[in-house]
């Protein structure tokens, strides 16, 4: 059974900083990409930022300059450095990690969640 441990978030002020982290246990194949997803109440859930297997790490540009994303391929871990934060960016955010097993099998594995507020 592999599963996505999440650590980080609450609430801090406006120009405050977080640090969100997630790793993956358990048994798998090969793990691809890593990412940190958020979703607002009342909204669709978007892409924060992403790592591949293939070594790239990005953020979209709603984050970029403020958020950092970075991945531990030897603990299977990731790391989102949000600095400068904004009420805008006030979420639910969640990891997720595409993971393969053996014969071709594969599956998207999601973290509970951890809520981000950001206080104005």
């Amino acid at each position: 059974q592999v599963q996505l441990v999440e650590s980080g978030g609450g609430s801090v002020q406006s120009g405050g900083s977080l640090r969100l982290s997630c790793k993956l246990t358990g048994t798998f194949r090969a793990l691809y990409d890593m990412a940190w997803y958020r979703q607002a109440p009342g909204k669709q859930r978007e892409l924060v930022g992403v790592t591949t297997g293939a070594g790239t790490a990005t953020v979209v540009d709603a984050v970029k300059g403020r958020f950092t994303i970075a991945r531990d391929y030897a603990q299977n871990t990731i790391e989102l450095k949000m600095d400068n934060l904004k009420p805008e960016d006030t979420a639910a955010y969640s990891c997720y990690a595409e993971v393969w097993f053996w014969y071709g099998k594969s599956d998207d594995i999601w973290g509970q969640g951890t809520q981000v507020t950001v206080l104005a």
